[in-house]
């Protein structure tokens, strides 16, 4: 027969060893603050996420808005002008007759096409209206430039600026155009813009040809 403390041993043997109470207490109270901690610092991961993901979307809606989005006006210029059919009078007799063909430029800067109306260019001299030339209405793509031709027969009115040029042997001729039109951004967003040219070419007697264009 076995005694009272081979009992107690053989049973102790047959199952687990039990853990006092006090320490599974302590355990789980261990284990439940680490599982807070840790769910703690996801929330807080999280939360950076999104705040940063918050900042980087402002600054390309910003860059966007700075960019893509701003409407910026279009640039209209003279490239080059020749002359021909060039009739000149004296300083006793002024008079001047020409014909000029122009070559413009109008550059789009806008992430969107550029449409513009039918234009007149106008030139004057002393005051007076020297010629008018016509450009039809059309459009530039985005980012882009075109290229504008026109033709225009100058009759000069007589006066004494005239007879003035006339014996110095350059005649300057003033001219000028006013471009309206519209910038469709993204097909969505439309904006009315317009452009100016504000020039003046030198008309050389001696050598029958365009002299210094100022613009």
């Amino acid at each position: 027969m076995l005694s009272d403390k081979d009992q107690t041993i053989s049973h102790s043997g047959n199952g687990r060893y039990n853990t006092p109470p006090d320490a599974e207490l302590l355990a789980g109270v261990g284990s439940g603050g680490g599982g807070a901690d840790f769910r703690r610092k996801k929330r807080n991961k999280c939360l950076l996420f999104i705040f940063l993901f918050a900042i980087f979307q402002t600054g390309v809606i910003l860059i966007f808005s700075l960019t893509v989005m701003k409407v910026r006006t279009p640039k209209l210029r003279l490239r080059s002008a020749a002359l021909s059919n060039l009739a000149a009078g004296t300083p006793a007799n002024p008079l001047l007759r020409a014909s000029i063909t122009a070559d413009l430029s109008l550059r789009n800067p806008n992430f969107g096409q550029y449409k513009f109306h039918n234009t007149t260019v106008e030139f004057f001299y002393s005051g007076g209206t020297a010629g008018r030339a016509a450009m039809r209405g059309s459009s530039v793509g985005w980012r882009s430039t075109r290229r504008i031709g026109f033709n225009v027969d100058l009759d000069l009115p007589a006066s004494d600026e005239l007879a003035r040029e006339l014996s110095t042997g350059i005649v300057t001729i003033d001219f000028r155009a006013q471009m309206k039109g519209r910038v469709d951004l993204i097909f969505v967003m439309r904006k009315k813009r317009s452009t100016a040219m504000n020039c003046s070419v030198e008309v050389v007697i001696a050598t029958r040809a365009i002299g210094d264009i100022k613009c």
